[in-house]
């Protein structure tokens, strides 16, 4: 303390205090002296310095009992943090505990697995002894086997060596051979033409259609056992040349007919194997031969899908991307275009023209009005002073691809009149004719004059320049180029001659039982129509075989318009089709039977368009 106080005491009373009476003391600062005071001062003093004694000791101990205080606050911190720091060393232990009791169990598990490692190791160990010796020994054997495949392979290149030798004395015998070759290509044609001579002008072919499912549809008024018999499968193939008929008629015994023809197709057969057998008329007809191609049989047959392929009432159309179904219509025109790109390039050309016998009325279905659209026009067919049937005014389109040739026929079938029937759902009401009119550019022999200065050396030059040089003709005339060092020199002295060939595919309108058809009204008058143009069809066949000196063709627009090819001008074949099912054996039986009448005609054997007619009157 910086102002030291003295402190005096007094007694309130005289004489020593009581023992049991509180002093009343006076503290009188700087040193005053209590007036009360009559004392001495020694006994005040020696408290007073005990006083002091005890002042200054209770300010030590208060010094000392707040450092200790302070000392108590930090050790209850470091007993604080002791005790965080216990509990953690407590956690830690116990995880190390549980850690070790874990890695026990882990060293336990991983001694088991070291032990099972040690197991397999020597397995494998003695594995590996074992596939070493089969390796080594695989090796043995393999290197005997290069040995072997070495020495092979020496011994293949000394046959390669003479395999060469001969190549090389082949290569030159076969200029030799192609020559021959080119020779035996004509003798073929030749033979091939003179085979289908000798198999008949009028080839007949038979085809059976599936059974089909308005074969199968129940009528109104027919009892379930009686329909179920006429959908029986009465017509079969026994075998390619052979239809075998069971002719099972309520109230009549079964007989069994067989009927022969060129070629029978079953149900099952496609049409890619029809076509294979019309094919060869193709070549015949680059050759210098008319061809025709008829369908014949009942509606519902399978006439316009043998002709012409699968059609529906909404899509008529024809597509060579369809090729498996396509029918011989759109295969013989693209085998005609293939057959034509093997010749000199504009040495043929192909002219189409495609009518309709309706009515016994005849149309042309590739006019075209004022505005372009094609629409049918009614034209006439007359006999020409050569005999021969023409119909004046007929349209013809030029076609260079078999595309271009579905693109116009599609058009055209939008226009064919088609009608349903009880019998078939699209029937055709008329007979379509499509017509390919190709024409040949042909030299005769005398049309240059040959100036040879090689006599011996002359006839194989004049072939080889024609062979050469076919496409160089200018204004239907042969041109050949100069040659100033050529032994041989020609001069063009006559026009090109033309030939003319024609292949009609008809595709005729079926014949019909009214009662089985169930037609009235105009479509009745068109199968009156129909079934009257067939008849006439049938009587000049048998006109033909009975060899009469009046044939009747004018009796039906049907045989006039194709009187050329029926009546021996051209190479004919007749693609009957025929139901297999029990309800249509009377119609079956009567196509059955025109077919054989048909392949019973002898005609005579078919000419040849070998008469160029002169490129000025084309």
């Amino acid at each position: 303390m910086s102002t030291r106080r003295a402190f005096w005491y007094c007694h309130t009373l005289p004489g020593p205090p009581p023992a049991n009476q509180s002093l009343c003391l006076v503290r009188w600062e700087g040193g005053q002296r209590c007036p009360h005071s009559n004392r001495s001062e020694a006994p005040s003093q020696r408290l007073i310095g005990r006083f002091k004694a005890k002042e200054e000791r209770i300010v030590v101990l208060e010094t000392e009992n707040a450092l200790l205080h302070l000392k108590l606050a930090e050790f209850r911190g470091l007993i604080g943090r002791d005790t965080n720091e216990v509990a953690q060393l407590n956690f830690v232990h116990d995880k190390q505990q549980n850690l070790c009791r874990s890695t026990s169990s882990v060293i336990i598990q991983v001694y088991g697995a070291i032990q099972r490692l040690k197991r397999d190791l020597k397995n494998l160990h003695s594995f590996a002894l074992e596939l070493s010796r089969d390796f080594q020994h695989q090796c043995k054997n393999s290197l005997y086997q290069v040995l072997t495949v070495v020495q092979s392979i020496q011994l293949q290149n000394e046959a390669m060596q003479t395999f060469q030798t001969k190549a090389f004395d082949l290569e030159q015998s076969l200029q030799e051979v192609n020559e021959r070759y080119q020779q035996e290509k004509q003798k073929r044609k030749i033979l091939h033409n003179s085979l289908v001579e000798l198999r008949g002008n009028i080839r007949v072919h038979c085809r059976i259609r599936p059974l089909l499912p308005f074969d199968t549809a129940s009528g109104h008024s027919v009892s379930q056992d009686r329909h179920r018999k006429l959908s029986e499968k009465v017509a079969h193939t026994t075998d390619d040349e052979t239809v075998l008929v069971k002719c099972n008629r309520p109230g009549h015994t079964l007989i069994n007919k067989t009927f022969q023809f060129d070629r029978v197709y079953s149900a099952a057969e496609s049409q890619d194997t029809v076509f294979a057998d019309v094919a060869p008329l193709l070549t015949s007809l680059l050759d210098g031969y008319n061809v025709c191609i008829m369908a014949y049989g009942q509606t519902g047959s399978g006439k316009t899908y043998t002709m012409l392929g699968p059609q529906s009432k909404d899509d008529v159309t024809l597509s060579i991307e369809d090729e498996p179904e396509l029918g011989i219509i759109p295969r013989a025109t693209e085998e005609v275009f293939r057959l034509i790109s093997e010749k000199p390039p504009g040495s043929h050309w192909v002219e189409v023209s495609v009518v309709e016998v309706y009515n016994n009325e005849i149309f042309d279905l590739l006019a075209k009005d004022s505005c372009g659209r094609v629409f049918g026009v009614k034209r006439d067919v007359v006999t020409t002073k050569e005999g021969k049937s023409d119909v004046p005014l007929l349209t013809y389109e030029t076609v260079e691809n078999a595309v271009e040739f579905l693109q116009l026929v599609d058009k055209v079938l939008q226009l064919r009149v088609k009608h349903p029937t009880l019998v078939h759902a699209h029937s055709s009401r008329s007979h379509l004719v499509v017509t390919l009119n190709i024409t040949t550019k042909s030299v005769s022999a005398d049309s240059f004059a040959p100036l040879w200065t090689d006599e011996q050396s002359s006839p194989r030059l004049s072939k080889e320049l024609f062979c050469t040089f076919p496409q160089q003709m200018k204004d239907d005339k042969l041109v050949f180029p100069s040659r100033a060092s050529s032994p041989a020199q020609f001069e063009s002295t006559e026009k090109l001659k033309h030939i003319k060939t024609k292949l009609q595919l008809v595709d005729l309108a079926g014949s019909e039982c009214v009662g089985m058809s169930g037609v009235t009204g105009v479509a009745l008058r068109e199968t009156s129509f129909i079934n009257r143009s067939l008849s006439a069809l049938s009587d000049v066949l048998g006109a033909i075989a009975e060899q009469r000196s009046h044939i009747p063709y004018r009796n039906s627009k049907l045989t006039h318009l194709l009187q050329d090819s029926i009546g021996g001008n051209a190479k004919l074949l007749v693609m009957l089709c025929i139901s297999p099912c029990q309800k249509y054996l009377a119609e079956s039986l009567q196509s059955l039977g025109f077919g054989t009448r048909a392949r019973q005609v002898q005609r005579g054997q078919v000419k040849k368009r070998n008469l160029p007619v002169s490129s000025k009157s084309k």
